[in-house]
């Protein structure tokens, strides 16, 4: 068995019963949100992973798959504030961050200006069609997403822990629509595609909404306590080697190097940037805490390469003329960059249980 560094990060006691405990929050939540949300595991494994990994995601589909409705589920089950921004043309920064306005003291009869909040000042923030307001408006959110805090009139306001952005994209409509540059679509940790339901699933969706039926969703987890979890899941160890994978990963995306495959050369202008490698690890670790396991594998890099890396590969010409996507450039990595063969699956339970915080 491969051994801890002087450096990897130990699990104390404390760490590996909040591992315990937040498997079996997940188990939970899924069935908390399975009162409500036919069908869609995966689409909420990779919210959950976000949302315990600090992150923000990008949900892309068609009208009428409930992605409204799972979001706001979702902050229910978790006891989270949620807010609801409906992106138009005419939005304005002010609309979503919030404004200042002269505020006059009866008593004194002075003016003084006065802080009123936006819907950015909440815990998770619904951006429905992001993509439908100008440039000017979508920045409003880069720096509540990156910094977790907005600045208005030269004071910065700092935003509720936790904070957590899912913006929908409608992939069919694109006119009249302004796409994100590149700079925003980096700061989402995942983009997750979300697809049709299945047929019985579809058959379970139609009988519960058209009868008159109201589930009741329970909350399993206060603000405070994910706060607590998201620092367990940055505790929690990552071998070298899979760190090392998911660099090979996010640096075969990019065309000018020469390690990179030719098919990445032919069809790719621009790859991935670090913050791609980073989002890796981060979902692997998420992903491995969530399964009940002590630290991520060469697998959960794989799992969540998807999410991670489609909107962060701009392809070319050649690759819309041979209509290869950035999925299929993604696929074709994983088959062909090498997986270490000293993956251990994340089990070191015996190594880590017993390591305190300052063990050697």
């Amino acid at each position: 068995m491969a051994t801890a560094s002087a450096s990897a990060p130990r699990l104390g006691d404390d760490d590996v019963a909040a591992i315990d405990r937040l498997r079996a929050i997940s188990t939970r939540l899924k069935q908390e949100l399975a009162r409500v949300i036919i069908g869609q595991e995966e689409t909420v494994e990779r919210l959950t992973i976000c949302l315990f990994a600090r992150g923000h995601s990008l949900l892309m589909g068609v009208p009428g798959l409930a992605k409204t409705l799972l979001i706001r589920t979702l902050s229910e089950a978790l006891a989270l504030k949620f807010s609801r921004i409906q992106f138009t043309p005419d939005l304005m920064p002010s609309d979503i961050t919030g404004t200042e306005v002269i505020q006059e003291d009866k008593v004194s009869g002075t003016r003084e200006l006065r802080f009123l909040p936006g819907p950015v000042f909440a815990n998770v923030i619904l951006a429905d069609e992001i993509n439908r307001t100008p440039p000017k408006t979508q920045a409003a959110l880069l720096e509540a997403m990156q910094e977790h805090q907005v600045t208005i009139g030269g004071k910065r306001h700092v935003l509720g822990e936790p904070f957590f952005v899912l913006a929908t994209q409608n992939p069919i409509e694109q006119e009249g629509t302004y796409p994100l540059p590149e700079a925003q679509l980096d700061r989402f940790m995942f983009n997750t595609f979300i697809d049709y339901p299945g047929e019985d699933e579809e058959f379970q969706i139609v009988k519960r909404t058209t009868a008159d039926v109201t589930a009741e969703v329970t909350a399993t987890l206060q603000a405070e306590e994910i706060v607590a979890l998201q620092r367990t899941v940055r505790r929690v160890p990552v071998a070298d080697h899979v760190v090392r994978y998911a660099l090979r990963l996010t640096r075969s995306t990019r065309p000018n190097r020469q390690e990179s495959p030719q098919f990445v050369r032919d069809y790719v202008n621009w790859g991935a940037g670090p913050r791609a490698s980073q989002y890796l690890v981060l979902g692997a670790k998420a992903r491995a805490v969530l399964q009940g396991r002590f630290s991520a594998s060469c697998d959960d890099i794989r799992a969540v390469a998807h999410p991670v890396l489609r909107h962060r590969i701009l392809t070319n010409f050649n690759a819309e003329a041979d209509r290869v996507k950035p999925d299929d450039v993604v696929r074709r990595l994983l088959e062909s960059v090498p997986v270490d063969d000293k993956a251990t699956g994340g089990k070191l339970p015996e190594l880590f249980r017993s390591a305190g915080p300052g063990a050697s």
